[in-house]
Parts: C-alpha cells; structure tokens; sequence
C-alpha cells in the first residue's frame, strides 16, 4: 500500500478513496475560474470524491510565442486565493522557477513540477522545501522507473509529501502514447500515483503553432488507468474547450465531467475488489 499524503483537506492514498485533480489549464479569467471550480466541487461532493482544484497562473512553455500563458504570478495567485476561500477546495499550481515556489506555496496546497522541468534539481528542492506537498509529472522522455530519483532529490532535500502524475511518453513526432505498465511501477515506489487523462492524449505541437489533441480518447484512457490501480485523476476541465485560451482540444467540457467520474468511480471500486471489470 502506497503511503497516505495531505494535499490540504484532501488525504491521498493509503486507504482513502480516489481523487480529482481538475480546472482549466489556465487562468483565463476570475469568472471562468470560480464557475468552473464552483460546478465540479458541486459533482465531486455528489459523487464522494474528494476534489483538488486545478489552474495555472502562467503556462511558461507553449509552442509559440504569441500563445495565450495566462495572467501571471500575483493575479493569477489572488483568484487561486479567491477559490480557495470561496469554494473551500485545496489548490494545485505549476512553478516554473526556484522563485516561483515560496510564492505559490502561500497559495496552493500542492505545488507541480511540469513534466518538462521534472529533473531540475533547483526547482525540485525549492519546491520541497515550502513544506507543501509536490506533484511531479513524469517527462515524456523518461521511463517509470527514472523517477526514483526525481523522489530521491525531494526525499533527500526534507520531504515525503509527493505525488507522481503520469502524462503519457513521446511516440514519434506529434504523439503520446501512455504504457499502463507505469502504474504498479510508479506505485512500487511507495508514492500516490495520479493519472493526467487530458496532457495524455495532447499531440504536443501537433497544431504548428500551438499543441493539439484528441480529447475523444480522454475516458477510455482513464478508464484503463482506473483499472491498472492509479490512485487519482488529473483532468483539465472547461465551459466550452473549443473556446478555451490553452489546450482546448484536450480538455474535458464540463457538462461531460459527472458522467465520467460515475464510470471511473465504478471501476475503482471493482478493481478494489478484486473483481473483473465488465
């Protein structure tokens, strides 16, 4: 059994039931984002799943230049605060820099390494030394088991609050593909392991200037990871995808989300079981 980590309210692994990571990719607005985290806290407390609300404050490696990042460190932290207080959810955010950390950790309850700067020793040890809990995203360009010693970089800089997200790995030019190998490996490792369901079926840089997807494949893939033994689901949720700022084409509509959730649930509580899944 995978140790228990507190992502704020939330208790992850051990014996605690499955959880959601869940927001849009990025901050587009206060209103879309108290909309979006007020509606799924409202399905996640329907379905007795503990809920983790999700966005970015700055999305520091789009394809292009003139990609939409968001609405940077200080506002971006004042509407992650106003959800927190308002809709009484933990907060997850990306850093991107050694500086970044400490500013974010007075905000959000989790902070994420993104997949790209997961072996940055500096940014890994800042982040563990906030004292908050760390969710890591495997790079596409590592194997499950490179990960041990992303864990022993926190573990050796002060902490044993960690997740591990995996986020599918490079498959060819334009794809991602995600091995279902990687859960009971990543799980060895004594960690809460979640899977990124939405950045799992992204065609990085499959629309030229900016990343594709193909959000079609989003719930068979969480499907199978539900089955395989994740421990937690990362899912980035929207209004109206097609319209989104940042990573439109992978996200989850919200209207579509409980639906979801119902299947996943399910499944997880049959493989808990030790029954087939049918």
């Amino acid at each position: 059994m995978v140790r228990e980590v507190d992502l704020g309210q939330v208790k992850a692994g051990g014996s605690h039931p499955h959880f959601l990571i869940a927001g849009p990719c990025v901050i587009e607005n206060e209103k879309v984002v108290l909309e979006t985290a007020t509606r799924i806290a409202e399905i996640t407390s329907d379905l007795g799943m503990p809920y983790v609300f999700k966005a970015s404050y700055d999305k520091a490696n789009r394809s292009s230049i003139h990609s939409f990042r968001g609405l940077g460190l200080r506002e971006g932290l004042a509407i992650l605060l106003k959800v927190k207080e308002q809709v009484q959810v933990p907060i997850l955010t990306d850093i991107h820099s050694v500086d970044e950390a400490p500013q974010a950790a007075e905000v959000a309850d989790v902070l994420q390494i993104p997949a790209f700067l997961c072996r940055q020793t500096d940014l890994l040890v800042a982040a563990a030394r906030t004292g908050r809990t760390v969710n890591v995203k495997k790079g596409q360009f590592l194997s499950p088991w490179d990960m041990s010693n992303v864990i022993k970089k926190l573990e050796e800089s002060g902490t044993t609050r960690i997740l591990l997200t995996e986020r599918g790995s490079s498959f060819g030019y334009n794809n991602l593909v995600v091995d279902m190998r990687s859960f009971p490996v990543l799980r060895g490792f004594g960690y809460p392991v979640v899977f990124d369901a939405t950045h799992s079926v992204q065609l990085p840089g499959g629309g030229g200037t900016q990343s594709s997807g193909q959000r079609e494949f989003v719930a068979p893939l969480a499907r199978a990871a539900a089955a395989a033994g994740c421990d937690g689901f990362f899912m980035e949720v929207h209004p109206d995808p097609d319209s989104a700022l940042s990573d439109g084409p992978n996200m989850v509509p919200l209207d579509e989300l409980k639906e979801l959730l119902q299947q996943l649930i399910h499944i997880c509580q049959v493989t808990k079981k030790g029954e087939p899944v049918t």
